[in-house]
């Protein structure tokens, strides 16, 4: 019996499959049904987990379809679906099942299996379609409309400004509603633009430099940090990281750019206060501290004087104590201000 398919007449390839079965006489009338199929195939055997194990974990190749018996005689059967799943990513699993394992068979596909089929009513035809709709399933799965749509999501949805730009022209080939909100721009206008021109002109040696270096094809995923300018004119400090990827069958670059401009003022701030910090340290230690030694120098000259009636012994004394005291403490400010300067 030969099952019509147009579209594999059309385009042939050998299909490759693994056969994952016990019995002997079973195997023999799986591949003879395979043999039927209209197009080309390889068929692999391995009579246990095992041999299985051993065969996934050394070909070089991915099989397009595992049909797998439940009832293998080196492992349980409860555990034969999430095993095999575990060896396999691309190439779907069709279980060969008993009339007696139908119902473990159905929980078996939310584990993760393609399909299955009953032994006991097993045609060319029910097996033909049983594999090929397996491949199908798998193929869109892994898709590039499957990876567009979560790329699409990731990239829409993300709270981060994100655009995607051609590496050869810098013209921008999408950007995200964040972006769009963040820079002032309307897609329509970001999509006129080159990304050079949301740099600050002072800034255009930088980006000159940058893209005639072979580092923008190699330095993927490293943050950078640089200037952009907004429609309003306004400066932004942005916090960059970039990967290559290929749009719409183009080489191009897409970017993630946080806007770090409120956390660079506060540097600025601290950077600020710790100058001033510092300046209060060098003014204590030599504008406050010389008249002080001067007037310390001073009493101290009074103390040893025989000149000083006794009665104002203990005021000179109380006098020097005092102003060393005072000494101590701005002291201690400069110490201070030094620490807060070296953080």
């Amino acid at each position: 019996m030969k099952v019509n398919n147009r579209e594999m007449t059309e385009k042939p390839k050998m299909y490759s499959i693994l056969i994952v079965e016990d019995n002997f006489s079973d195997y023999e009338t799986i591949k003879r049904l395979i043999a039927a199929f209209d197009f080309k195939s390889e068929v692999k055997h391995a009579k246990d987990f095992e041999e299985a194990s051993f065969i996934l974990a050394s070909e070089d190749k991915f099989f397009d379809a595992v049909l797998l018996d439940l009832t293998l005689p080196d492992i349980d059967k409860k555990e034969v679906v999430t095993k095999m799943l575990d060896l396999v990513f691309f190439s779907p699993i069709v279980v060969l099942a008993t009339i007696a394992d139908e119902e473990m068979s159905l929980k078996s596909i939310s584990q993760g299996i393609s399909d299955y089929v009953i032994k006991e009513d097993l045609t060319t035809a029910m097996l033909y379609k049983s594999i090929v709709c397996a491949i199908e399933r798998k193929k869109i799965f892994f898709s590039y409309e499957m990876a567009k749509t979560r790329y699409s999501d990731l990239f829409h949805l993300s709270p981060l400004p994100m655009w995607v730009y051609d590496l050869g022209t810098f013209q921008f080939l999408d950007v995200n509603d964040a972006a769009v909100n963040n820079y002032g721009y309307t897609k329509e206008e970001f999509l006129k633009m080159t990304i050079k021109e949301i740099w600050p002109v002072e800034d255009y040696s930088i980006f000159d430099e940058g893209v005639n270096s072979f580092s923008q094809y190699k330095e993927n995923l490293k943050k950078k940090y640089l200037r952009h300018k907004k429609k309003d004119g306004k400066i932004i400090n942005v916090e960059i990281q970039s990967n290559i990827i290929f749009f719409n069958d183009q080489k191009a670059k897409l970017v993630m750019a946080n806007d770090i401009t409120k956390q660079m003022q506060y540097i600025t701030t601290i950077e600020d206060q710790n100058k001033s910090l510092k300046e209060i340290a060098w003014t204590h230690s030599h504008v406050v501290r010389a008249p002080l030694a001067k007037m310390m120098s001073i009493v101290d000259f009074m103390k040893e004087s025989d000149e000083i009636p006794a009665e104002y012994q203990d005021l000179w004394s109380h006098f020097f104590d005092s102003g060393t005291e005072l000494d101590t403490i701005i002291r201690d400010i400069v110490k201070k201000t030094e620490t807060i300067n070296k953080i």
